[in-house]
């Protein structure tokens, strides 16, 4: 409260500002959240939400959410960077406020989810960008990066796969689909779009089940639980196997461009285990590698940790590119 009616003070037109005052009111400044803007636009005639933050000559920062969240997840990152990074985190279609066509009418596909990201970013005149890629964030980052390789300046990489190591017991299942594209197939995964599995994402391998709001599996199983998301999801679980045959690609890709890399993985993880982090050392052996204490969701109970980290990589690496 003292802060807040000293600032009202301090904003008083007319008024000179000695020098103390003029700390106090940086202060204030300081303490007082990043303004976040929810917008949305049309992109190839589809609603795509997005998360928007920080100056609008900044360098830009794209961030890529996993299933089954949306840019919700990273609603705490966005004001830690806000002040010197333009922040950008879209939802996909069929995830968070993007619009949720028919599955039978759209082509649920990390392809098309990527030249729909390329879309926005271009109507945003984003013209190049450090990405933060999750999950389903990497397969969409990394394609985005196959189209404009002299655009990306930066990767943060949390718990997102590019590597054969990465895809373990977890995904047996889902392979068993991608092998036969069976009815039955598909319906064995139905249990991934379900309430538990869900609370799983977001408290398995975590010390400290305490720091996870379950605000969290509460807003993205309602979005699950739309009519029709079911078979968008299970369309993005079979459409997943096209990824595979990309890894080379983009492994390519990081030896070849070198973006300054920082990789940040929760080692609990069972969707994306932590041995699908080391890998990327052997492209990119300057990589940033911290292995965390926690699961899938690492920013859930980390962001402590990870902030200061990814701001510091951001500020060493990316500022001045």
């Amino acid at each position: 409260m003292k802060h807040l009616l000293l600032a009202m003070m301090l904003t008083t037109a007319g008024t000179v500002l000695p020098a103390h005052a003029k700390a106090e009111q940086a202060l204030v400044a300081a303490q007082t959240p990043a303004t976040v803007h929810y917008r949305s636009a049309t992109v190839d005639g589809v609603k795509v939400f997005y998360r928007e933050a920080g100056p609008a000559d900044g360098p830009v920062v794209l961030l890529l959410h996993g299933f089954p969240t949306s840019s919700h997840m990273f609603r705490n990152l966005i004001p830690t960077l806000a002040d010197r990074y333009h922040v950008i985190a879209p939802d996909y279609p069929g995830f968070g406020q993007s619009d949720a066509p028919d599955h039978t009418q759209f082509a649920y596909t990390f392809g098309h989810y990527a030249d729909l990201v390329d879309g926005l970013l271009g109507q945003l005149g984003a013209k190049s960008y450090a990405m933060y890629v999750m999950d389903y964030g990497a397969p969409v980052g990394y394609r985005l990066a196959l189209k404009h390789p002299d655009r990306v300046t930066g990767l943060i990489v949390q718990n997102g796969n590019a590597y054969d190591e990465g895809l373990r017991e977890f995904w047996d299942p889902i392979k068993a689909y991608w092998a036969d594209g069976s009815a039955k197939s598909r319906e064995a995964l139905s249990g991934l779009v379900t309430l538990p599995t869900t609370i799983f994402q977001y408290t398995d391998g975590v010390r400290d089940v305490s720091r996870i709001s379950p605000d969290n599996w509460v807003h993205d199983q309602a979005l699950l639980d739309r009519p029709g998301n079911k078979d968008i999801q299970l369309d993005l679980f079979y459409d997943y196997r096209t990824n595979v045959p990309l890894y080379p690609q983009f492994q390519a890709f990081f030896r070849e461009r070198k973006p300054p890399t920082l990789i940040v993985w929760g080692k609990n993880d069972k969707i994306f285990p932590e041995e699908g982090a080391h890998p990327y050392l052997k492209d990119l052996p300057d990589a940033e590698l911290h292995i965390l204490d926690t699961g899938h969701f690492a920013l859930e109970d980390k962001l402590d940790e990870m902030a200061p980290l990814i701001r510091g990589f951001l500020d060493k690496q990316v500022a001045k590119r």
